[in-house]
């Protein structure tokens, strides 16, 4: 049987507490379960049982050198429904200091982040399958600048975003 989707993510941390309240102001996770040391929150209107867990491993942890000096997980990826929802967490992820990059990937339209550890994730708008056109499947080999208003205006500041995918059927 072929693996359908993520679950969930489980990062280590070291301070969870820090880490709940910028996931929390940042994303808009909620807090669903939490034990000394460990956190699992949910997205909004996310239908798991959690979205991402949090284990505490303290303030001596060392920062992540993977893709530096050692293999590992390069960054995660969330989606958001609409190019308003994006520009929105674009907007807040900038107020925290925490936006590093904002890259048009053509059938992806992505924002990059680091948390308060420096782990890296992407928040992303996904363009809908019914709405590639073969020039925009063309423009995937190049990474462009993010203009959102430009993209608000080519396909609505509202429009539903693809869901997993963008690559028409």
């Amino acid at each position: 049987m072929p693996v359908q989707r993520l679950n969930h993510a489980v990062l280590y941390v070291r301070d969870v507490e820090r880490s709940v309240a910028f996931y929390r102001e940042a994303l808009g996770f909620e807090v669903v379960m939490a034990m000394p040391g460990a956190a699992f929150l949910q997205a909004s209107g996310s239908a798991n049982d959690h979205d991402l867990g949090l284990f505490q491993i303290g303030a001596q942890a060392a920062p992540s050198t993977a893709g530096r000096s050692t293999v590992g997980l390069y960054h995660l990826a969330w989606e958001v429904d609409t190019l308003e929802e994006l520009e929105r967490v674009a907007a807040k992820l900038g107020e925290l200091g925490a936006l590093v990059g904002a890259s048009d990937h053509s059938t992806t339209k992505a924002l990059y982040a680091k948390d308060p550890d420096g782990l890296e994730f992407e928040v992303s708008w996904l363009v809908p399958a019914d709405l590639i056109t073969q020039e925009t499947l063309a423009g995937r080999s190049r990474i462009k600048p993010l203009d959102i208003a430009r993209e608000k205006e080519r396909y609505g500041a509202r429009t539903r975003g693809g869901v997993g995918v963008s690559i028409p059927a």
